[in-house]
């Protein structure tokens, strides 16, 4: 979950630094912290709070040093606080370190340093895993590098770490497990950071750290290890990313630039595989591997947050167009119930940062039992990109915002082509379902900027309903996920208690919640169970319940019954999903702007999940 960045070249290392944490702040942003080294002197600063906070208070610190790493941390163990904040020095006060991840086995090594006379300045399992590697290198009378290999092999847990000392004043040691490492070439220099956020400024040549691997790093050398102390190639990859897709551009924040970036990036996820002209739908990773989605007995989508509720979108579409069982599980639950997986069985995994610890657990058990893997990630050259036996990039671009909103849409993009192109192949999707769904599909750019043109209606409803307590969010069918999706993203923003459920399951308990003060928010649009849905809310005006709706436009019977509409254009009810998560989206926004909230950065959450 937290962000670490590491420089090693002939450019003074704080400027880098800081403005490296500046952009992985959305991985963590409760304290953060710098190590310099410079002549021998080990210089570590770190604050609780933002990076602001950070910058504010080393004004008139020696910040001098070629070499460094910073950190911005989302807590585990320990609370916020200057003492538990990254980077921690070693009880000899010669090594610092920043640490992603948590080492499960941490008590019985702090017991056992204990006994030894070690003692601890903070409540972190990072400290611990440093005086173990400083105990080991001072026992055996051997480098640091070896010591870190031993300690390696020792622990339990996750992490990604970045180790320096006073008597190696041009080398980062770094290792991964579980957490993404990334490692930017220059010329005379190296990047070190979690993403490459921090790095395309420099240089777009990089490389990505495999588990179980150790990278020494120098300003003019780059030697990559595993845990054998056997070398290994580094593999150089080109980045595709440009500076702008990471900075505001104008808008006030992150959240906001990219729910109106949808347009371009849904339009680059279909660009190239949504061929209206001759009705083919051209992606590799299905192409390749046709056979096995045809003939799969199952398929099981393993996702967690956001990316879950694309899964059961996913699940409605493969079932309805392609006729094959689905089933839709958290990750989190699937890793540990000992789920029976066949041959054959194929599994999608679903992901913005590719690199969801669960969802890398749960995968690597499933394709140890022989089921085939599908990645659907944004995040070129992350861990489950590299896991899956083939995969679809959805090509949203960097998404800097915590709440995820154009990498859920690019999510669905894909999902949706996917499933015409295994129906239309399989023969369960007819000719002329498939050609007007195509064609369908390929006007939701068009159709997401119509909504984006004018959002002072949504930016009122939100100012209207801010200070209610609770909301819920009704939807059936394809709408049903969308409305699950709207419930989170209004807690995640808002801090509003927010419930999404089947429109017709309220009557088996959620509508005993229904007065004059609780908002209800449907998922309206004009479908096959539009009737149904005119029922439900009926039922809840009825209570006197608040009821929002997202509509279609042209509906002249919802806008009668609701007291608040947001509009949507006319599309199939396959393709809705697109469109009608929009409007909820700029809900939850503006309801947390107009409470006075971070909108980026909503309190306890982070970005990538990279531990359980």
């Amino acid at each position: 979950m937290c962000g670490i960045v590491g420089y090693t070249g002939p450019r003074e290392a704080y400027p880098v630094l800081i403005k490296g944490l500046k952009r992985l702040e959305y991985r963590g942003y409760d304290s953060s912290g710098v190590a310099l080294l410079s002549d021998g002197d080990l210089n570590v600063y770190k604050k609780k709070g933002k990076v602001a906070e950070l910058e504010e208070s080393v004004l008139g610190k020696d910040l001098s040093g070629t070499i460094g790493i910073g950190h911005t941390r989302w807590a585990t163990h320990g609370e916020p606080s200057d003492r538990n904040a990254h980077p921690h020095y070693s009880q000899s006060g010669r090594l610092a370190m920043i640490h992603n991840g948590i080492i499960e086995n941490y008590a019985q090594l702090k017991q056992d340093l204990l006994v030894k006379g070690y003692s601890f300045k903070s409540d972190t399992d990072t400290e611990v895993l440093l005086n173990f590697i400083e105990d080991i290198r001072s026992n055996n009378n051997c480098s640091l590098e070896e010591a870190l290999r031993i300690a390696l092999k020792r622990i339990v847990g996750a992490y990604c770490i970045l180790l320096i000392s006073d008597d190696d004043p041009d080398t980062i040691l770094a290792a991964r497990k579980g957490s993404p490492l990334v490692i930017g070439i220059g010329k005379g220099e190296h990047f070190l950071a979690s993403d490459a956020s921090p790095i395309i400024e420099y240089t777009k040549e990089v490389v990505y750290v495999n588990d179980y691997q150790i990278a020494v790093v120098r300003p003019d050398e780059l030697i990559l290890k595993n845990l054998g102390n056997e070398r290994e190639t580094p593999f150089i990859t080109k980045l595709d990313m440009e500076l702008a897709a990471i900075e505001k551009g104008g808008y006030e924040h992150f959240m906001l630039k990219e729910i109106y970036e949808q347009p371009d990036t849904i339009f680059d996820c279909l660009r190239g595989r949504l061929l209206t002209q001759s009705g083919q739908i051209m992606m590799g990773g299905i192409e390749n591997n046709l056979n096995a989605f045809i003939n799969a007995p199952r398929i099981i989508i393993v996702a967690c947050g956001t990316s879950w509720h694309a899964g059961l979108v996913a699940e409605y579409l493969i079932e309805d167009l392609c006729r094959i069982p689905v089933e839709v599980e958290y990750a989190s639950e699937f890793r540990y119930r000992n789920p029976v997986i066949n041959q054959g069985d194929l599994i999608i995994a679903i992901s913005q940062s590719g690199e969801t610890a669960d969802t890398l657990v749960a995968l690597e058990s499933a394709r140890e039992k022989g089921a085939f893997i599908f990645g659907v990630v944004n995040a070129v050259g992350s861990s489950i990109a590299r896991l899956s036996h083939a995969g679809a990039y959805t090509h949203s671009g960097p998404e800097i915002g915590v709440a995820s909103t154009k990498a859920f849409t690019g999510q669905l993009a894909v999902l949706m082509m996917m499933a015409l192109k295994i129906g239309h192949a399989k023969g369960t999707l007819d000719e002329a379902r498939y050609l007007r769904l195509m064609n369908d599909l390929a006007t939701v750019p068009e159709k997401v900027k119509e909504i984006l043109q004018d959002t002072a209606n949504i930016k009122r409803i939100a100012e209207k309903y801010k200070d209610a307590s609770d909301f819920l969010f009704l939807g059936r069918g394809y709408n049903f996920p969308v409305a699950l999706e709207g419930a989170l993203k209004l807690k995640e923003i808002s801090y509003i208690h927010a419930e999404g459920y089947p429109a017709a399951e309220m009557k088996h308990g959620p509508i005993a919640l229904v007065d004059e003060k609780l908002p209800v928010v449907f998922v309206a649009t004009r479908d096959s169970y539009y009737e149904k849905i005119v029922s439900n809310v009926q039922e809840i005006k009825a209570r006197k319940g608040k009821v929002i709706c997202v509509a279609t436009m042209g509906d002249e019977i919802i806008p009668g019954m609701a007291d608040d509409v947001m509009f949507v254009p006319d599309a199939d009810e396959v393709i809705a999903p697109l469109l009608s998560v929009v409007p909820l989206q700029l809900l939850s926004y503006y309801a947390g702007l107009a409470k006075g909230y971070d909108v980026d950065k909503p309190r306890n959450l982070a970005k990538s999940v990279t531990v359980e």
